[in-house]
Formats: C-alpha cells, sequence, structure tokens
C-alpha cells in the first residue's frame, strides 16, 4: 500500500520540530498482519513516515525488539497501560528500565497505581500486551511520555502486534499521543 503526503513542517509545544513528511510514497509492507497495517494507516494518515517493519520473530519486549533491529534497548519507546484508581492511562517509556509505580502513583495524583491486566490492555487500546502501538485505540487515553527517550534521536515503538514497530521521534510521539512530558527517575 502506498499513500501519498503532501510535505509539512510542524513545531511541537516543546519547541522541536516534528519529522517533516515526504512527498515519497510511504511503503506499508504488503505482508503487514491486518492489526499492524491497521496501525500503520492510522501513523500515516497522521503523517509518521516510519519506516514500518515487521519480523519474524517476537518484538513483544523492549530487548527482544533492540535486538531486532540492532538499537540500544533505550531507544524502545514501550507503550504500557497502568490503572491509577481504576481509569486506564498509557506511559511511553524508554525500555532501559522499569517503572517505580510509587513514583508514577506520585506523578499521576492517584491513590492506587497498577499495571493493566491483559484483558484490560485490550479493553483499553483494542491491541495485546507486547504490540501495543501508541494510536489506534478504541478511544482516546490520557498519555505520559518519560522524558529519558529524549536522549535517542529516533526511537523506535510497537505498531499493533508483537513483531511489528515503526521509527519515529520523541517529540513526533508528543504529537501523535498529546502526551505529558514526565521523568520517572
Amino acid at each position: 500500500m502506498k499513500t501519498r503526503l503532501r510535505h509539512f513542517s510542524l513545531m511541537t509545544a516543546f519547541g522541536g520540530p516534528i519529522s517533516a513528511v515526504s512527498s515519497e510514497p510511504i511503503e506499508i509492507p504488503a505482508d503487514f498482519h491486518p492489526s499492524a497495517a491497521r496501525v500503520a494507516r492510522v501513523l500515516v494518515d497522521r503523517g509518521v513516515k516510519g519506516p514500518f517493519r515487521q519480523f519474524d520473530a517476537s518484538t513483544k519486549t523492549a530487548r527482544d525488539a533492540a535486538d531486532a533491529l540492532g538499537v540500544d534497548v533505550g531507544a524502545i519507546a514501550s507503550s504500557l497501560v497502568f490503572l491509577a484508581d481504576g481509569a486506564p492511562f498509557v506511559l511511553l517509556k524508554s525500555g532501559s528500565f522499569r517503572v517505580d509505580v510509587d513514583i508514577l502513583r506520585s506523578v499521576m495524583v492517584a491513590n492506587v497505581v497498577r499495571m493493566a491486566s491483559p484483558d484490560e490492555v485490550r479493553a483499553a487500546t483494542g491491541q495485546a500486551i507486547g504490540g501495543v502501538s501508541p494510536v489506534g485505540w478504541p478511544a482516546a487515553l490520557q498519555v505520559l511520555i518519560d522524558e529519558a527517550l529524549r536522549d535517542f534521536p529516533v526511537l523506535y515503538a510497537a505498531c499493533g502486534t508483537g513483531n511489528a514497530v515503526f521509527a519515529t521521534t520523541f517529540d513526533e510521539l508528543v504529537f501523535l499521543t498529546g502526551a505529558l512530558s514526565v521523568t520517572l527517575r
């Protein structure tokens, strides 16, 4: 599938540029899983140019994705679903560390914060754990993004399945999700 987009330039609220979209056709691999293709179309429609990649091996964990891509695990933007006092939200975080739930609870000003169960993740995002993309959900969710992701000029995030990813940037993720930037360490 090829989609032609016009060139544009945006600045985020944080002052950084969004990567410019080329007028060249953007390739979504023909053999993409239907769920990955659906998410990729949402991303392309929002101006993401990728590239989009699908692997034979799993990229469900940050380590698996980093190994498949040949990048630092910190450049993997993991999309994790949590519940704060029962309400789902998504945290986009660097794959290089585990989340301290006490810090997250403080950031969310919540009494109880916990990781969502697999069923809760699917209900909130329409996607399975290990393949949660930062877009393409059935309804809008609050999104936080970890400042540690700014350390990498190119990030990789899941594209709707446990073996598909797309390339992006910190500013592009903020633009796509409306995420609030937070420091988690």
